[in-house]
C-alpha cells in the first residue's frame, strides 16, 4: 500500500531521491519504482536486536539520508528514531484511537484510508502531493515459463486468491469453489495462494477444470506480479494480494468477513462497490477487528454471508 504512495510522491518531487528500508522478501514490491533505491534489511541475523539495528542505523547514515519517513512506526523503528538523531524523522499516526472507537461502533463513517496516512507522514515533512490520480505500470511482458504454465492472456484473464491470514477472513473454499465453476466457463481463472496447505487445496480444484490454473508455489513474487499485472480483476479476501493486485492498477473484487473497508485498509483505488460485505444487520459488531484476529463467537461465519451470486455478478460486472 506504500507503493502508489512512493510513485506519486516521485512524480511531484522527481529531483528528491528516495530510499526504502524493507524485508529482502519484499524488495520485487518496489521494482517498478525507478527513482527508489531499497535497502534490505536482514533481523534474522545481521540487523537482530539492538546491537543489530545499530549497525543498521550506520549503513543508513552512510546513504547520506536527510530525512527519515517512517510508515510502520513500531519498535524497531523507534529504536532506529534514536540512532539517527539528529535526522528529520517523521512517523506515521495509525489512528488507534478512531480504530477502537470504529470497533466500539462508536463512529460509523469512513477512517482516514492507510495511503492518506502514509503520504501523511510526507506532508509533516513539508512535502505537499495529491494521491487521487495515480500512474500505474504497464501490465509486463510474460516470460516463455509463465506462458509454457498458464497459456496466452490474449483474453481477460480473472485471478481469484481464496485465503487470509484469519478464517475469519476467509470466504469457505466450498462456496469459493462454486464461484470458480462459474466465473472459468466464461474465460481463464488463476488461483493465487502461499504455503503447501493452500497450494494442494488450489491445485485439487483446478485439476477438476480445464479453464482453471493453480499459480500458487510455481513462480517467483517477481514473476507472480508480472502475472497480475495482466490480470483483468483480482477476486481476493482482505488480504495482501488484492492490495498487490491494486498498486499494479488491476480492478479488485475484495470479500470482508469480521473487518471493513471504513478501517482504512481497501485496496487503493478502488470503487466501494467491489467490497462485498457480510450482512452486517445479522452481524451487527462488525468490524470486530482491525485485522481479523478478534470476534465474538460465531462471527467467524459472518463472510458466509456473503451470497455467491453476489461474488460472481460483480466479477462479471468487472469484466
Amino acid at each position: 500500500m506504500t507503493v502508489p504512495v512512493l510513485s506519486a510522491f516521485s512524480i511531484a518531487y522527481p529531483e528528491i531521491k528516495l530510499t526504502v528500508l524493507t524485508k529482502k522478501q519484499f524488495a520485487p514490491l518496489f521494482r517498478d519504482l525507478k527513482m527508489v533505491t531499497v535497502i534490505s534489511a536482514d533481523f534474522n541475523s545481521t540487523h537482530k536486536g539492538v546491537f543489530g539495528l545499530y549497525r543498521l542505523s550506520k549503513l543508513l547514515r552512510n546513504t547520506h539520508i536527510e530525512a527519515v519517513v517512517d510508515m510502520h512506526n513500531v519498535l524497531r523503528t523507534k529504536i532506529l528514531k534514536l540512532f539517527l538523531s539528529g535526522i528529520k524523522f517523521a512517523q506515521i499516526d495509525k489512528g488507534r484511537a478512531e480504530k477502537k472507537a470504529l470497533i466500539a461502533g462508536k463512529i460509523s463513517t469512513p477512517l482516514r484510508t492507510t495511503p492518506e496516512r502514509y503520504a501523511d507522514v510526507f506532508r509533516a515533512l513539508g512535502f505537499e502531493f495529491e494521491i487521487d490520480n495515480p500512474i500505474f505500470p504497464t501490465p509486463k511482458p510474460l516470460d516463455a515459463s509463465i506462458t509454457k504454465a498458464l497459456g496466452d492472456f490474449s483474453k481477460p484473464v480473472i485471478g481469484i486468491a481464496p485465503f487470509a491470514a484469519y478464517t475469519s477472513k476467509t470466504y469457505p473454499i466450498l462456496k469459493m469453489e462454486k464461484v470458480i465453476f462459474e466465473l472459468q466457463k466464461e474465460t481463464k481463472v488463476l488461483l493465487f495462494g502461499g504455503g503447501a496447505n493452500e497450494t494442494n487445496q488450489l491445485e485439487a480444484i483446478a485439476s477438476k477444470y480445464s479453464n482453471v490454473v493453480c499459480v500458487a508455489g510455481k513462480f517467483s513474487l517477481e514473476q507472480e506480479l508480472d502475472i497480475i499485472s495482466n490480470l483483468k480483476v483480482m477476486l481476493s479476501m482482505d488480504s495482501s494480494n488484492g492490495h498487490m493486485a491494486a498498486m499494479l492498477g488491476v480492478q479488485v473484487v475484495t470479500l470482508w468477513g469480521v473487518t471493513h473497508p471504513f478501517a482504512g485498509f481497501a485496496p487503493f483505488h478502488q470503487i466501494a462497490s467491489n467490497n462485498l460485505l457480510s450482512d452486517l444487520e445479522k452481524y451487527p459488531k462488525i468490524p470486530t477487528s482491525i485485522y481479523g484476529n478478534n470476534y465474538p463467537e460465531g462471527y467467524e461465519l459472518a463472510i458466509q454471508s456473503i451470497p455467491v451470486e453476489s461474488i460472481i455478478k460483480t466479477v462479471q460486472d468487472t469484466l
